[in-house]
């Protein structure tokens, strides 16, 4: 230890976590817990509410749990911690939390004992516990940690929505909730957290503001190897001569050659588990997601971004119809063998009128509008009209009637829907600030986790990517049947 423990050293937080909690290294070596330089920025700066997008391997779940059971201990404040699986869970738990605490000074263990009333916890005979699980336990918290809270978001969107309607609101207003995680694509609560946050201003938060804290992996000193110049790849040169552009910043010959190195063996994860900046780390697709080879691609061939003015070609849309649920239209042109698709529109609980003011507003000179076959559907009772009917015979817009006349995609199943979608997205560029949702939406479509078996299912997650990603599937089977429809010959007999 540094210093002798003395009453007055045993005041300081930051004394107790540099000199009293034992951890194992990454060569799995006991030694004592000091901050590194990210984990003591944060120290110093923690707020009530935190989210922390980071590179992997810096050490902030390790951080968090020594932080909490010294408040349990030291505070007898109520802390929990939750992790995306139980595994990980009883790891966190019996690798952090029980470890530490089995090895402070036996002095300190005596005046203070813990009962261990289930798996998972630490009880403290003058008050405080501190708990690992799946989810929160009842009653008030002091302190809440959330480790891969992205991971959560992704794979159990169910358990993110109870941590956030439940586990979130046992924390008192003056306690402190941490969410920690690498990203996981542009999906789910993680995500829209740390884009909110980042529009705040950091230097003037409220006590439930989400204080945003990034944490790249240039910084950490040990992500460098020697080698020279000529092993640097072209590819790795022009990545860094955007980066240092983008961040008015230089890199070292042996940062190169380690993000080179990592990179050859993490290749698409590389940006989601050592990010350079916060929208690349939000960039790389999410475990599942059905188009993320095809969206790798588009992104190194730049096909996602400011779009050329073709304003004197038509428009087409392709709707998902929503009832009591969202309605998604993709706004594309054909321009000769590409579509761009200029415009996304989305919106829940209104009716047909309002998206037809929409596509009025919008401007654009229409050729069709595509919708999928149940708009043929006509509603309960003998007079009922379908939306098609309804569409067709118009609303009353600024003193004009505005219709249309509903072209129906073919049934198609949902696989080779996704399928026609991987064939035509290559040909597709995209207007990244008009289509910015939709983008979203598209790129977090993804299969559903079965967390029985630890797999993902062959059919997609119904979630809030779901309508965008219907409507362009339809976009998908309508030109794939009028491509065979331009194909087929008639033979003369």
């Amino acid at each position: 230890m540094k210093h002798e423990i003395t009453v007055e050293n045993l005041k300081s937080k930051r004394w107790r976590l540099n000199n009293l909690y034992k951890i194992t290294n990454k060569r799995r070596q006991v030694i004592t817990f000091n901050f590194n330089n990210e984990q003591d920025d944060y120290f110093n700066r923690e707020h009530s509410r935190n989210i922390i997008l980071k590179a992997r391997q810096l050490g902030f779940t390790t951080l968090k749990a020594i932080m909490q059971l010294d408040s349990a201990f030291f505070e007898r404040a109520a802390c929990g911690m939750i992790a995306h699986n139980l595994d990980d869970a009883n790891k966190l738990f019996r690798e952090k939390v029980k470890f530490a605490y089995d090895r402070l000074p036996n002095s300190l263990r005596l005046s203070n004992p813990a009962s261990n009333d289930r798996a998972g916890e630490l009880v403290f005979d003058k008050g405080g516990y501190i708990f690992v699980g799946t989810s929160a336990r009842g009653g008030t918290l002091n302190e809440l940690h959330i480790s891969e809270f992205g991971k959560i978001c992704a794979k159990y969107p169910d358990k993110s929505k109870e941590i956030v309607t439940g586990a979130f609101e046992a924390v008192s207003k003056d306690g402190i909730i941490t969410l920690e995680s690498t990203a996981e694509g542009k999906a789910g609560y993680f995500y829209e957290y740390c884009q909110e946050s980042q529009k705040l201003d950091q230097s003037n938060l409220g006590d439930l503001d989400w204080k945003f804290f990034f944490y790249d992996w240039f910084s950490n000193p040990e992500y460098v190897l020697n080698g020279n110049k000529d092993q640097i790849t072209q590819g790795t040169d022009e990545y860094f001569d955007k980066l240092a552009h983008e961040l008015n910043q230089e890199f070292s010959l042996g940062q190169k050659l380690w993000y080179q190195a990592k990179a050859s063996t993490l290749k698409d994860e590389m940006k989601r588990e050592y990010p350079s900046t916060p929208k690349e780390a939000f960039d790389q697709a999410i475990e599942g997601a059905y188009y993320a080879e095809q969206f790798r691609q588009l992104r190194t061939k730049n096909r996602i971004g400011k779009l050329p003015d073709n304003s004197h070609l038509p428009v087409f849309t392709y709707w998902d119809l929503g009832v009591g649920d969202s309605t998604s239209i993709w706004f594309v042109r054909k321009v000769g063998e590409e579509y761009h698709v200029i415009d996304f529109y989305e919106n829940s609980g209104e009716g047909l009128r309002h998206y037809f003011k929409v596509l009025k507003d919008r401007g654009y000179n229409y050729e069709s509008h595509y919708a999928p076959h149940d708009i043929q559907n006509r509603e309960i009772g003998s007079d009922a009209k379908s939306r098609q009917e309804l569409a067709r015979e118009g609303y009353m817009i600024d003193g004009q009637n505005y219709s249309i006349n509903f072209e129906v995609v073919p049934r198609q199943s949902v696989d080779g829907g996704i399928e026609l979608v991987r064939e035509i997205l290559p040909l597709c560029a995209f207007d990244e600030y008009q289509c910015g949702k939709g983008l979203v939406h598209l790129e977090a479509y993804r299969k559903a986790w079965d967390d029985k078996n630890g797999v993902w299912r062959d059919k997609p997650l119904h979630n809030e990517a779901s309508h965008a990603a219907d409507a362009f599937r339809y976009f998908a089977v309508a030109n794939n049947m009028k491509d065979r429809t331009a194909k087929r010959v008639d033979l003369p007999f």
